[in-house]
Parts: C-alpha cells; structure tokens; sequence
C-alpha cells in the first residue's frame, strides 16, 4: 500500500560544518490517539480488551488512571488538545463547523521549530469535515505538520473526500460504505455489523498501514515526529471480521446503572437521558453485542500499533522513541443507559493516557501507576518539553515530566472539563458539575462510588462541599482567561 502524503520543505534542522561537535541526539516521537476510547478499554486498565501493545506501552512507562478530556466531545477537545486553551477560552462548547485558525500558535509548530520533521496520519478534526481534506493541507502545515494524509472520522468519510475515500472509490467500495451507514440509522443507532469495507480497507488498518510506510521509507536527517490518529474505535459499531468475532458478548462487563435522579438543579445530562437517540430502548443483549464489537475494534487498532513499533524497533529506534498514547474522549457504551459520549460520566469523560519515554525505559519498576488528576491540554507541553522545545504563547496545558521520575507528584490539584457551557472538577474523592447557571447539579464520591450512581447534588448535608468546589471552578475559570 502506498504512502500518500504531501510533503512541506522544511529548514528546520541546521547543521555547522565549521565545528566538530557531535550532534544531540534527540529521540524520535510517536503519538498515538485513538477517538472514542473509554478509560477502562485497555487490557491494563479494564482487563475486558486485549491490548498487548497498548499494555506493553504502560509497562516500559507511566499509565495516568485519572485522566480527563477537556471536553468529552471531539471538536472542543480537538481544539483544546491543538492550543492548550479550554472551552470557555474558544468559544466552542460543542461539535459543530469550526476551523482552527491558520495563525493559531500550538504545540506542533513548537516541535517543528525544535528541529523534528513533523507528520499526521488520520484524523485531526481541527477544521471542517466536509469537501476534499487534501485541498486543505494547507492549514495542516500552518498547523505545524510537514508531512499529511488525513482522514475524516467514520461519519465525516461519508461525504469527504480524502486519500482513503479516494481510494474506496477507485475500488467501488465508497458507496457501499454510504449506504450501509445509512441504513444503520433507519434500523437503529447502536446496530452491531462489520463494516462491508472488510479488513483490508478498514479505515483504522488504512491509518496503520499508511504511518507503517512512512517511517519504514523515513530517511531524512531530522528526527521524526509522527501523529497517529486513529478513527475508531468511534461509532458505527462495525468493526470489521475477523475482530467483529473476537468477543464473546457473555463475557463483557456489565454496564453502570443509572443515578437516582435527585431533587437537584438540571443539566445537560439530564437532557441526554431524555433524548431517545442518545438514551436508546436497548433490547436483550444490545449491549454486550455493543461492547464486543467495541473491543475488537480495540483490538484491531492495538495490533496496527504493534505493526508501527514492529517498523520503528527495525530501525533500530524504538529505545530512542517517546510514545505517548491517548484518546479524545470515551464512549458510554451502555453505561446509565446511554451510548456516544457529550456528558461528564466517566465513561465519555475519562480517557486512556500512557507516556513512555527513553528515560522511562531505564526504570528498574514495571508498571507504574500516577493517580494525580491530568488535563489532557497536558499531552502538547509534554511532547514540546521531549523536543526540547519551547511554547512562547499564553495556554494552559502542564507538562508531564515531573511525574515521569515521581509517579506520587500532585501534577493537578484538580481537572477541568466543559461542554454545553458547562464545567466538571474531579480532584481524587469528588467529581462536580455545573450547569449553565453554575448551579451543581452532579456530585459523586469517586472513592466510595465509583459507578456514579448516588448522585448527592442538592443535599442539605452537601451544600458546603458544594459552595467550596463551586468556588474552585469559578476561581479556575477567572484565572485562565486569556481576553
């Protein structure tokens, strides 16, 4: 399969013939994200998937167990993640056509000016999923990625045209792809069937396959940086076979059941579970069948991960590489009787963080743990910082670094995350929500309730942990204002 990418000249990296000094050597970067992917989807973190790739990932460096999406919806999150800035600093609360301005500083620029040659494969989302993406690679480069094929996610590579869809025309599948994801939603939105592209066109084998040639052809003189950006494991559940047969539907975890409602203010999660679309009637097994095929297509994405590490350990790279891996935001899957995501529950709101580095490596301790609330606007300053490279504009991401040699480092006394004009805190024993009128209206003890279902908003006996985290969010948001 050949790689299709646009290539940006870049004079990035200089080299002093005058003086014999032996050139840094800087270590190569992997980033990998996936769309859609619950905290708990990974072998070492859930035990319900298997993810040797994934979980060799956490082993060799530090797995975050309380990681949270700035917001748990892709486009605000995909912002965010780009510019280190929250909802309330963008304007964006929601999905909807946006695009990131070609002027925008983020943390991509940073590695590109640290002297890496910079690449993208998949999806970015950071402009509007529509017409061809190929005729805007343009802003991928003022983004601060060199080298580009980029995909639309499962809904947008309905109608857009990129290399991949490109290629499911030229084969006659495209069309196909169209109509089978538009009967999914005259049957029912969570209908369980593999995809008529079959593996070999699968759009995460696509992302896999295309990031595989580039680095295994990679021959320049900088050192790489390489965004992978999976599609899945993001609705339609149709992951192809043979990974749509993995799971037995028995065998999967039961969902969360929803919270006592409460004499409470209202929110946005309230209106989800009203919403026949978004809180479907699941008939009997649903739900397992959901789940198993979530998890092949898990799965399937973790061995195209171990494809990619397969090439970089040819290279002889893969002890010099930092890899960092993640998803945008989870999947309800179930959960309180929900699918998708847009809500601040752990199952859309909690995501997957790994950070391995050469360093990390060198640790005598397997497995490492860090508990501390971690913003995932965290991720852009700690690839800058492994760059060796510096972010001059105003954002609010916090390097990781620290809590690479002290896993027990309060990186955050708190994490942030918005949607809907709404903000969530989660520190380590409570998650709050305000509604739009900052009024709490979700209040868990992640200690003693882990499943979210006593909601203890409006108590009488909760008003000043109310009053005092209400404070905290409001204090945050007066603080990281950037007009």
């Amino acid at each position: 399969m050949l790689v299709q990418c646009h290539y940006l000249s870049s004079n990035a990296w200089t080299q002093n013939n005058d003086i014999n000094i032996e050139p840094e050597v800087k270590p190569n970067i992997l980033f990998i994200m996936t769309d859609q992917q619950r905290w708990d989807a990974m072998g070492c973190s859930g035990g319900w998937v298997q993810t040797p790739n994934m979980d060799k990932i956490a082993s060799e460096g530090v797995r975050y167990t309380n990681c949270v999406t700035t917001s748990p919806v892709c486009v605000p999150a995909r912002l965010s993640l780009a510019t280190g800035l929250y909802a309330h600093n963008t304007g964006v609360w929601n999905n909807g056509k946006h695009k990131l301005a070609a002027e925008t500083p983020t943390w991509m620029q940073a590695i590109r000016d640290a002297g890496y040659r910079t690449s993208l494969f998949g999806k970015t989302h950071l402009h509007t999923n529509n017409g061809d993406l190929r005729k805007r690679e343009h802003l991928m480069h003022a983004y601060g990625l060199d080298d580009v094929n980029e995909i639309g996610g499962p809904r947008a590579s309905m109608k857009c045209l990129s290399y991949m869809t490109e290629m499911w025309k030229e084969k006659g599948l495209w069309k196909a792809y169209k109509d089978d994801y538009k009967d999914r939603f005259k049957t029912k939105p969570h209908l369980v069937r593999p995809t008529p592209l079959g593996l070999e066109n699968d759009a995460d084998v696509y992302v896999g396959q295309q990031t595989k040639q580039y680095l295994k052809n990679y021959d320049r003189q900088e050192p790489w940086f390489c965004w992978v950006s999976f599609g899945g494991p993001h609705e339609p559940w149709d992951t192809p076979q043979p990974y749509a047969s993995k799971y037995n539907p028995n065998d999967m975890p039961s969902p969360a059941p929803r919270q006592n409602a409460g004499v409470r203010p209202r929110g946005s999660l309230d209106n989800l579970m009203k919403n026949k679309k978004k809180s479907p009637k699941f008939e009997k097994e649903d739900i397992a069948k959901m789940r198993a095929d979530y998890a092949g297509n898990v799965t399937l994405i973790d061995d195209q991960i171990g494809e990619i590490l397969d090439v970089i350990q040819e290279r002889g790279e893969l002890d010099n590489t930092v890899i960092v891996f993640c998803s945008d935001h989870g999947e309800m899957n179930g959960d309180h009787g929900l699918i998708y995501k847009s809500n601040f529950l752990n199952g859309a709101v909690r995501i997957p963080l790994l950070v391995r580095t050469p360093e990390t490596l060198k640790k005598s301790e397997a497995n490492r743990v860090c508990e501390s609330p971690v913003e995932w606007i965290d991720i852009g300053p700690t690839l800058v910082k492994m760059a060796g490279g510096k972010l001059d504009h105003r954002q609010f991401g916090k390097t990781l670094s620290p809590t690479l040699t002290d896993t027990e480092a309060n990186h955050r006394n708190y994490a942030i995350s918005q949607i809907s004009k709404e903000t969530m805190l989660l520190n380590q024993e409570w998650k709050i929500a305000l509604n739009r009128e900052n009024k709490p209206y979700l209040l868990f003890n992640v200690q003693e309730d882990p499943d979210e279902t006593n909601n203890l908003a409006g108590l009488p006996k909760m008003r000043d942990l109310e009053r005092q985290l209400n404070s905290q969010i409001l204090a945050h948001i007066s603080q990281t204002q950037t007009k």
